[in-house]
């Protein structure tokens, strides 16, 4: 670096030197400016005989810290800065020697804060750490930093000459010279590197050093740091005139002036081993005029009698430590110590310690057989409080009970299958969750004392893999447990339903894992805990949910469930009765083989039921299928473990603790192959989760659309279409008056009395059988069927929607439909007996609209609906009754019904009208019955009950011939007894059907 600036100074070089004027510092201008000269006039004359011209100039500046309170460096932060300003505005030269002092060098080389010089700096002191690493500082003394790495490594270091030590007392006299105040200060503060790698004991003052030194007892380290133990006057002359001549001489002619070793003193940084007299060896610091980086050497002085050091003492080198790599050197391999070939380690060891570190054994092994036995008689006294703890009910006014209907009150099987006993589960809300209500059974709430245990013991389960117990309550006479809710229902449930889970993008591999992951955590830490069993495990009575987390529940609670014996129950269990932790174990494997096959319950292809699967596992080694054939490697290792658990010996089982491990094992590796992180899996599962949503999403709109339309088309059947669009659109029908339309009616003669011969099922076969064909009719013409009541059938045309003059065609077109279709209708209870029908029209205004809220009803209203009515009461059996304003409304049409004139014909209310007889359409065969005569119909009206009778009788005689005889031949002598019983006057009729209801 000097010789940079020499490059740049051709004229000459100019030495500023900044140092303190005073007569107390030892590095003081007064004392250095005579060994500065010589070196410049050394300087001088080496440069003459190597031909170089230019010369060393140098210029004093010193100042003096005398008028301040604390004299020297402690006051050197602003007179070091003063004259160096003053230096810069006159000449600053090519170099600064000086100062020594931490506080001035830091305002000069603070790269933040400070001048920020770009001339070099070359300072025999600056040992502080605020001085570390600065660009354009050469510190020719070993900086404070690198003697707390000497101690650090030298403590730290063990070999066969020393052990390694841990602890050190640290002596900080009140007053130290500079050199030293900064070397303990580095040693002294709590932030610095010694203080966090050595734990050190800081004495200030004499009386506690004396203390320590003459009370073995009380010493906790055999280790002593001093510094500033005193120096001659030769040494200090020495030391200033090395660092006179290192700063100003180039380092190539340095080498050639110190070749005589013995005109520099042996100034090294030097450890001293003293005091053997107490046992104890103390660790004394100085300093030379070495430049970075730093040897030091730990010296064995050899008459080991001498505290302090003196230049002209005899020492050997033991140790050497290179400043810059860190690294210590053992030098001596034989030394010759007091404690012998070896450094005693860094605590006291004398026949008191040893007694004390005995009574301390003692001690603690006394505490330790005491608090075990204060342990015992704690859990023995913690027992017995819970036995006579008394047991407190939720208050019933904290349940909030949901209303009692089917989503509310669930059913969930806990016993065993075969039993069939179901214990009823409510939901409620308690503390703003919603929880289930599980009625304890045979219970009044007045819980004995090993229940009251079980109940505490639940309690204390808090685990996020456990459903959590809130306590009982007393609601509706009955006692209930409050759990914690799951609200995807059980793992069976959520195995069973693949539309909502699907196999490939949501119950994938990893995620089956996972549930079997969260199973084996909850029975891990149940089984730690103090119920120690479950005893009840199986795919039921875990529950699931919304962040699809496998939750236990139905553990404990042995007082009011029994294990019960099933497909989840072990071996040894179902050959005699009993729970353990093993058993759990096996039930984990049943539980996991539905997990991964998603099937029922031990699925197997050899058998089906519940019962042989039972007896078989009790017999011999029978297990649920695994298909190891076609596994992969990673479902392999998952099937290996489930057969482990499943094993037949419960000792060769693994416990839940393994299983755990291997799980998680089992998840990580798919992760590294996959090489997937934690959010890259949960992104992927959202889009899996998104992309089955859309699908579900599409499935369950097609299906609610169906549904829909199926809604749509029941509403079409029992109200109009406007109607229905109407009260969907706005809940309301506003009536409507019609200017004309055309009603239809018709009843069944003499269904009185086929009701008194018939059972109520077939009268309702025989409407049944009579209106389906009618409504048949019905949806081939432009008409609306208003109602059955009865054996009555309305229709109407013209309304809810409005078709012109075509109401009174279609309404005539259908009633000859009817007409026709009776022509040929039998009972199938009665066969043989007649079933004739009377129809009456009439067209007019009508009032028509919806009545009512539930059932609403499209009724008709107005007088045009009470003439139908009477049309009808007033026709004949077999004919269709038409009034005169149907005839004027047909004759308006271009459709040619034929219809001959009945004459006046008294109708109710109205009076005497002319009415007619719809007997066909040109052009159209309807073939219509033949109307019996008024003579006829009254003798079937006298009749009737005894053609019903004797029909009964036929059928009932014929069921018996049926046992005899062939059903051919019943049929040809039913057939023959028919014709020959039938009154004469249903044989007016010639046709081929001798059944038939034709006249």
């Amino acid at each position: 670096l000097l010789y940079l600036w020499i490059g740049r100074c051709l004229n000459g070089i100019t030495i500023n030197v900044i140092l303190l004027d005073d007569e107390e510092s030892p590095w003081s201008l007064k004392f250095v400016r005579g060994e500065i000269l010589e070196a410049i006039e050394i300087d001088s004359a080496i440069n003459t005989a190597e031909g170089m011209k230019f010369n060393l100039t140098p210029n004093f500046g010193g100042f003096n810290t005398t008028l301040y309170r604390h004299r020297g460096c402690q006051s050197s932060t602003c007179e070091g800065v003063d004259e160096l300003k003053n230096l810069m505005v006159s000449n600053l030269g090519c170099a600064v020697l000086g100062p020594t002092c931490t506080y001035a060098s830091f305002q000069m080389v603070d790269v933040e804060k400070g001048l920020k010089l770009r001339t070099p700096i070359i300072s025999a002191g600056s040992f502080g750490l605020s001085c570390d690493y600065t660009l354009n500082l050469q510190r020719l003394l070993p900086p404070a930093r690198k003697i707390s790495d000497f101690f650090i490594q030298f403590w730290k270091e063990s070999n066969r000459i020393k052990p390694a030590w841990e602890t050190a007392y640290v002596y900080k006299k009140q007053s130290n010279s500079e050199d030293c105040f900064w070397y303990i200060n580095a040693l002294d503060a709590d932030s610095s590197k010694f203080a966090q790698n050595i734990s050190r004991t800081v004495l200030r003052n004499p009386d506690d050093l004396r203390k320590i030194l003459t009370s073995p007892k009380n010493r906790t380290s055999n280790c002593n740091n001093f510094a500033d133990v005193g120096m001659t006057d030769s040494c200090i002359n020495a030391a200033r005139r090395a660092f006179s001549r290192a700063s100003v001489l180039p380092s190539l002619h340095s080498d050639k002036y110190y070749t005589n070793k013995t005109s520099m003193p042996s100034m090294k940084n030097v450890l001293v081993l003293t005091m053997p007299n107490t046992r104890n060896y103390t660790i004394n610091t100085d300093t030379d005029n070495n430049t970075s980086p730093v040897s030091y050497l730990l010296l064995s002085y050899s008459e080991m009698c001498n505290i302090l050091l003196s230049c002209d003492s005899q020492y050997r080198v033991l140790f050497t430590f290179d400043t810059e790599y860190n690294k210590t050197k053992v030098v001596e391999t034989d030394p010759s110590f007091i404690w012998g070939k070896r450094l005693p380690d860094y605590g006291p060891d004398t026949g008191i310690a040893t007694s004390y570190n005995v009574i301390v054994i003692v001690l603690a092994v006394t505490v330790v057989v005491v608090a075990t036995i204060a342990f015992i008689f704690y859990r023995q006294n913690r027992r017995d409080r819970m036995f006579r703890k008394r047991w407190s009910h939720i208050a019933s006014a904290l349940i909030t009970v949901l209303e009692n209907n089917e989503l509310n009150v669930v059913s969930l099987k806990i016993e065993d299958e075969r039993k069939d006993k179901n214990f009823k589960i409510r939901r409620a809300l308690y503390d703003k969750k919603m929880v289930i209500l599980k009625e304890l059974k045979h219970s009044d709430g007045n819980f004995n004392e090993m229940q009251r245990i079980e109940l505490n013991a639940l309690l204390q389960i808090d685990y996020y893999t456990l459903t959590k117990f809130y306590g009982t309550v007393k609601v509706d006479h009955g006692v209930f447990g409050v759990f914690e809710y799951g609200e995807r229902g059980s793992l069976r449930y959520v195995l069973n339903d693949k539309i909502s889970y699907p196999e490939e993008t949501f119950m994938d591999w990893e995620f089956k894992i996972s549930v079997m992951y969260d199973i084996a955590k909850g029975m891990s830490y149940l089984h730690a805990s103090d119920i120690q069993v479950h005893g009840r495990l199986k795919s039921t009575n875990c529950v699931v949910d919304n962040r699809m987390v496998v939750k236990i529940t139905d553990f404990g609670c042995n007082s009011f469930l029994s294990p019960g014996k099933d497909l989840w129950t072990a071996p040894e269990h179902l050959r005699k009765h009993g729970t353990s932790q093993k058993g759990d174990v096996y039930s984990f494997a049943i539980i996991s083989q539905e997990i991964v096959l998603r099937k029922s319950t031990f699925y197997t292809e050899c058998c089906s039921k519940r019962e042989e699967k039972l007896s078989k596992v009790i017999m011999s080694y029978f297990r649920p299928d695994l298909n190891f054939e076609t596994a992969s490697e990673k479902e392999a290792e998952v099937y290996m473990l489930i057969k482990s658990c499943w094993d037949e010996d419960p000792e060769r089982r693994p416990d839940f603790k393994k299983v755990e491990n291997c799980l998680g094992k089992i998840i990580s590796k798919i992760h590294n192959q996959d090489n997937e992180s934690y959010m890259d899996n949960m992104i992927r599962r959202l889009q899996m989760y998104s992309r089955n949503l859309e699908h579900l999403v599409e499935e369950r709109t097609a299906l609610y659309k169906a549904e829909r339309d199926r809604a749509d088309c029941l509403n079409f059947m029992l109200l109009p279409g406007p109607v229905v669009k109407s009260l969907k659109e706005t809940g309301v029908v506003e009536p409507e008056l019609y200017e004309e339309v055309t009603i239809y009616f018709s009843d069944i003669v003499g269904f009185t009395t086929l009701c008194q011969y018939s059972t109520p099922m077939e009268v309702v076969d025989m409407l049944n059988d009579i209106y389906k064909g009618f409504d048949s009719i019905v949806d081939h013409h432009d008409v609306y069927k208003v109602e059955t009541i009865g054996d009555a059938y309305m229709v109407a045309s013209g309304l809810p929607r409005r078709n012109g003059n075509r109401h009174a065609v279609d309404i005539c077109c259908m009633a000859l439909d009817i007409l026709s279709f009776m022509g040929t209708f039998q009972l199938r209870h009665l066969p043989g007996i007649p079933v004739w029908i009377r129809i009456g029209i009439h067209s007019g205004p009508c009032a028509a609209g919806v009545v009512g809220v539930k059932m609403p009803r499209y009724c008709l209203f107005g007088d045009t609906v009470n003439t139908a009515s009477r049309m009808e009461s007033t026709g004949h059996p077999l004919r269709i009754h038409v009034s005169q304003p149907t005839i004027n409304i047909l004759q308006r049409t271009d459709c040619r019904f034929e219809y001959e004139i009945r004459g006046e014909t008294y109708l109710k209310g109205k009076g005497t009208e002319t009415t007619y007889w719809l007997t066909g359409e040109t052009g159209e065969d309807y073939g219509l019955p033949t109307p019996p005569t008024t003579e006829n119909f009254h003798r079937l009206q006298q009749d009737l009950a005894h053609m019903i009778l004797m029909c009964l009788e036929r059928r009932s005689r014929g069921s018996i011939r049926r046992k005899k005889r062939t059903e051919e031949d019943n049929d040809q002598e039913s057939g023959v007894e028919s014709e020959s019983e039938q009154p004469e006057y249903l044989h007016l009729a010639t046709v081929d059907n001798t059944l038939s209801t034709f006249l």
